[in-house]
C-alpha cells in the first residue's frame, strides 16, 4: 500500500484546495460554530465553477476538476480551520 500523504495532509487535493482556495480565509467565530463539511465543500465548487467561462458546457477541463475535488477531504480542512481558529483567537 502506497502512501498518498502530502505536506501532512491527507492527500494532495485536500492540501491544495485548502492552501489555495480555503488557506487565507478569515473566518469569525460565528462562521466557525456553523462552518460543516457541506458549507466548505459548496464554498470550494462556486469558487471553482463559477464564471469559468464554459457556461453550460461541462468541458474537459471541469471533469478534471471535479475528480480532483471528489478527493479532498474537507472534515480535514475543517479541524485545522477550526484548530487554527482556536489557537489564534483573542
Amino acid at each position: 500500500m502506497s502512501n498518498t500523504t502530502y505536506n501532512g495532509w491527507s492527500n494532495y487535493p485536500t492540501w491544495r484546495i485548502n492552501l489555495e482556495i480555503l488557506g487565507d480565509i478569515q473566518w469569525v467565530e460565528e462562521e466557525i460554530e456553523i462552518l460543516n463539511e457541506e458549507m466548505l465543500e459548496e464554498y470550494v465548487e462556486n469558487a471553482v465553477f463559477e464564471n469559468n467561462g464554459i457556461s453550460g458546457h461541462i468541458g474537459l477541463m471541469e471533469d478534471y476538476a471535479r475528480a480532483f475535488l471528489a478527493n479532498v477531504d474537507y472534515r480535514e480542512i475543517l479541524e485545522s480551520i477550526k484548530d487554527d481558529y482556536e489557537l489564534n483567537k483573542d
